[in-house]
């Protein structure tokens, strides 16, 4: 599977390019909370949401001391406000009791796995959440799997799963090294652009020789840019 994944890379390095990385390393609490934010809305509106919590409030103690309607209130531009402030709020208020401080840097010196493990056992923590603050963070070679990651890999034929978890599960330890934060970006792009739910653009896909998805749609040679910015690295 590593080899397959390494052309799949260079394919879409090829295609889309080395998407560019935050030259700062992002706090893993911020990327906890903004990837919280981003669960089922567009990147833009996470973004708002997010930057309106760090523009109101000096620190994220402050932002614990909120009540979960505050919060919902101050976050309602991402959706799903009433699920997210209390994932918010629980995952903010533990570490403060457990740790004395609003931080995650205690977990920059463990392996992968404890910080996965440690990170899902928050209340609404799933693993692509936990994931994200691997990559993105603490950039582990750890490739997150949405539904644009886990659609596209499947279609391709680099997995045969029937879940995100599976997928994940399935690329573990056959990511290249260096390789995971282009290609799990790359893949989104390609399942924004190209790789669609209902009607893929099979005649513009750049792995559609390689692709085992049946039956393509080769007619459609255009593909659209996507406008969207990654908030993950804008953070």
């Amino acid at each position: 599977m590593k080899r397959l994944i390494q052309a799949l890379d260079d394919a879409l390095v090829e295609r889309f390019g080395v998407p560019k990385r935050n030259p700062k390393t992002p706090d893993p609490l911020d990327i906890l909370v903004g990837t919280i934010l981003s669960q089922n809305t567009n990147d833009r509106n996470s973004h708002r949401a997010y930057e309106r919590l760090k523009e109101r409030y000096d620190s994220w103690e402050e932002v614990a001391r909120l009540t979960p309607s505050k919060l919902e209130r101050e976050i309602k531009a991402a959706g799903l406000g009433k699920q997210k402030s209390k994932a918010i709020l629980g995952a903010l208020r533990r570490v403060i009791r457990e740790r004395g401080a609003a931080t995650l840097d205690y977990l920059r010196e463990r392996s992968d796995e404890d910080i996965l493990d440690h990170l899902v056992s928050f209340e609404g923590v799933a693993e692509k959440t936990a994931s994200c603050v691997l990559l993105f963070s603490l950039k582990r070679n750890v490739c997150p799997v949405d539904t644009h990651v886990h659609r596209t890999l499947n279609r391709i034929g680099v997995t045969a799963t029937k879940s995100p978890t599976q997928t994940f599960a399935a690329l573990a330890g056959n990511i290249p090294d260096g390789a995971a934060h282009r290609f799990h970006t790359n893949l989104i792009r390609l399942g924004r652009e190209i790789c669609k739910p209902a009607k893929p653009l099979c005649g513009a896909c750049p792995v559609k020789e390689r692709c085992r998805h049946e039956p393509k749609n080769l007619d459609a040679a255009e593909a659209t840019k996507t406008n969207d910015f990654f908030l993950l690295d804008a953070i």
